[in-house]
């Protein structure tokens, strides 16, 4: 049997496969049971204990990824075969891993949260999940949150005048076939 020991937010996490005596459950690579009958403050501290292996299995699974990319180049191809994830998932999931550095990942967040503010700059990242934390946000309202705050963004760049533009001062239409033609505003000195 594998033990393994993991530390989430100072809480050391064991697992052994398929049980784990000291805990109040069995684990499989497909169930959690019961042992016996648990009294409720077993089932909460199973339910932590699940709670936080599942919130950092990706951030481990991208971190391994990231290594073994360093360490022997890419390598998608057989951690697929390892892990029965497909490429395409263990790219997204290095990719998140590799953006948002360990030192900013926030233990009271998902994964997908900071899935979500993966493609900003770092000192964005921290904004946005330091909010996510404070508000206690869903991951779809952060998502919302961001997409309205780029969509305010957008509308407050100004276009840059190119030296081809041309500013216009109205609309005259043609008497006889009706079609509609712009008037340019006079350049500044001109008539």
């Amino acid at each position: 049997m594998l033990n393994m020991a993991v530390s989430v937010g100072g809480t050391a996490v064991r697992s052994r496969r398929p049980s784990a005596p000291r805990d109040a459950g069995t684990i499989t690579a497909v169930a959690w049971s019961p042992v016996q009958d648990i009294a409720v403050s077993d089932w909460i501290r199973a339910g932590q204990r699940l709670g936080a292996m599942t919130r950092c299995s990706q951030w481990w699974l991208g971190d391994w990824v990231r290594y073994g990319t360093r360490r022997w180049g890419e390598k998608y191809k057989e951690a697929a075969r390892i892990t029965g994830y497909d490429v395409h998932s263990l790219r997204n999931i290095a990719y998140v891993a590799r953006q948002v550095e360990s030192s900013r990942r926030r233990d009271d967040l998902t994964w997908s949260h900071h899935a979500e503010v993966s493609s900003l700059e770092p000192i964005e990242q921290d904004r946005w999940l330091d909010l996510a934390s404070a508000e206690k946000m869903s991951v779809l309202d952060l998502r919302v949150e961001l997409r309205a705050a780029r969509r305010k963004s957008k509308a407050q760049e100004v276009p840059a005048a190119s030296p081809a533009s041309k500013e216009i001062a109205g609309r005259v239409m043609c008497p006889e076939c009706e079609h509609e033609f712009e008037v340019p505003a006079a350049a500044p000195g001109g008539p």
